[in-house]
């Protein structure tokens, strides 16, 4: 992957595409594979603002059931089903327990029909994924030593169900590189800064260059705007959306593969305990947000309640000191009187303004692929294009063509018998798919590149490497946010920074004093 601004003045394109999150990602990716001339820019890194800091979950959602949403849960797991299939490297099983205690707001027999709807809805029964997404009871006994961090206080028993998870930055990026596969211009690190029309139509939108700081004209006979949570708060989107900022701190890891569902004692909302790299993603927040857009932080009152609600629950309590980071997102969903975010449909919504502008609203990774179908389907119908969507049933570009199970233990094997230990050998194969294999034949010619960046963290220093030249960083933070989620998932000293730096230093062409300004920048995140 390289960045070029000067291929955005190259040529009219058919679409642009202003907005590098999921749903650009999934816009371009598509229209680019229906054969259209397609450009897509951010302002910031691919998936810098709400999709690098979602929940890390493929799902359908099996809270929205209480609100009898059964249409937007159908429509997000007949997705998780397809994304496992097409994404195995991307997109793998998590199975959910969900504990049953004596003042439960939701009884036993209210979760055990809420899960048979869901398990319904997503089409498992007689499939050969029944047995790895199909709901189960335990006592309480063997809920608790599932689950043996639990309070056992009140505990009658618990279920478990199956959902997904996935790195949501990465699986932008990949869909990103699928694009530019396809012969899209990708550009990271432009901002739109108006549209230019002919006739009362787009006809293209000025885009400067935030790392040379030029200015460029782009054309195109269709321009998508999935800016999320800019798109919001200036016209017209204003007037459709509603912000809702959500938060999940990092903690330590609770030694476990499997997920917890739990209900607040304070306010009924659910919120999760997800293992992920090794650590565990606490979360998350749901409040309306009316600030800065670029100003989203985690506030004391957020950690607070994670913390307080989590505590009713976990036998060893914790405390703002076993927080080893926090991020921060906006939902952008579509206004709608309800009081609280958390009753807010989250499914999503396609606008056109009189323009021509399309603008998506809402939604959900899970269910982004299928909603850019739509986007791109308005999309070639205005340019007199008829081709079908070729994202459904297409294998991830990063995905092994073999067998996934097969190639995943081959590679995983022959990682280990180069030095990597077994943890960061399976995270590799997510983490990159089919591409591990180069990974892997530059461990062979150097050996020190198998041992971790970190001991406490599965990342080797091959991987950190080969993000660093193969994958549009442009800056320290890009690396180790969201191509290698180092700076959440760990407490960085300023030494540990300047390390990393100084090893990627020669792949990144930078001197002395590009290295300091990285990682001086890296200790103000």
């Amino acid at each position: 992957m390289r960045r070029d601004f000067s291929l955005l003045t190259a040529r009219q394109f058919d679409l642009l595409v202003c907005g590098g999150g999921v749903y650009g990602a999934w816009v371009a990716y598509d229209a680019a594979l229906r054969g259209l001339s397609v450009a897509i820019v951010d302002q910031g890194d691919w998936a810098s603002a709400t999709s690098s800091s979602s929940s890390k979950l493929i799902h359908g959602g099996l809270r929205y059931l209480e609100t009898y949403d059964f249409k937007l849960v159908r429509k997000a797991l007949t997705e998780r089903s397809l994304l496992l299939d097409i994404a195995p490297h991307r997109v793998w099983p998590l199975r959910f327990g969900v504990p049953v205690y004596s003042n439960s707001r939701i009884s036993r027999f209210q979760l055990k029909a809420g899960l048979a709807i869901y398990d319904f809805l997503a089409g498992s029964f007689g499939k050969r994924m029944f047995k790895v997404m199909s709901h189960l009871y335990f006592n309480r006994n063997v809920f608790s030593k599932r689950f043996p961090f639990l309070k056992n206080d009140g505990l009658k028993g618990g279920f478990t169900y199956g959902d997904a998870q996935t790195d949501d930055a990465r699986l932008v990026l990949e869909l990103v590189a699928g694009a530019m596969e396809a012969g899209a211009v990708c550009v990271n690190y432009c901002r739109m800064t108006g549209y230019m029309e002919s006739k009362g139509k787009v006809n293209g939108a000025m885009i400067f260059d935030t790392q040379d700081h030029k200015s460029a004209q782009v054309y195109a006979r269709q321009i998508v705007n999935t800016s999320g949570r800019w798109a919001a708060i200036a016209e017209p989107g204003r007037s459709w959306c509603r912000l809702s900022k959500g938060i999940h701190l990092v903690m330590p890891g609770l030694q476990t593969t499997e997920a917890l569902l739990l209900t607040a004692q304070s306010d009924g909302r659910v919120f999760f305990l997800i293992p992920w790299y090794g650590m565990t993603l606490l979360g998350t927040t749901d409040t309306d947000y009316l600030g800065d857009p670029d100003l989203v932080l985690v506030s004391n009152e957020d950690v607070g309640y994670l913390l307080a609600e989590a505590n009713h629950y976990v036998s060893k309590s914790w405390t703002e000191k076993d927080v080893v980071a926090g991020f921060a997102g906006l939902r952008v969903m579509k206004r709608s009187d309800a009081v609280s975010p958390s009753q807010a449909s989250r499914d999503w919504e396609h606008k056109t303004t009189s323009n021509g502008v399309h603008y998506s609203i809402g939604g959900k990774i899970t269910s982004a692929r299928e909603d850019a179908a739509c986007i791109v389907d308005s999309v070639c119908t205005q340019l007199g294009i008829n081709e079908p969507c070729k994202t459904k049933n297409r294998l991830f570009p990063w995905a092994p063509e073999q067998n996934y199970t097969e190639w995943s233990n081959a590679i995983t094997s022959q990682a280990i018998d180069l030095g990597v230990d077994q943890e960061s050998a399976v995270w590799l194969t997510r983490r990159h798919g089919k591409r591990a294999e180069v990974i892997l034949s530059n461990i062979e010619n150097d050996a020190q590149t198998a041992e971790r960046i970190i001991p406490s963290l599965p990342f080797i220093s091959a991987d950190l490497l080969f993000s660093a030249s193969q994958e549009m960083v442009i800056h320290l933070h890009d690396l180790l946010r969201r191509r290698m989620p180092l700076l959440i998932l760990a407490k960085l000293t300023e030494s540990d920074l300047l390390r990393i730096a100084e090893l990627v230093a020669p792949v990144m062409g930078w001197g002395q004093d590009r290295v300091k300004y990285e990682v001086e920048t890296c200790l103000l995140q």
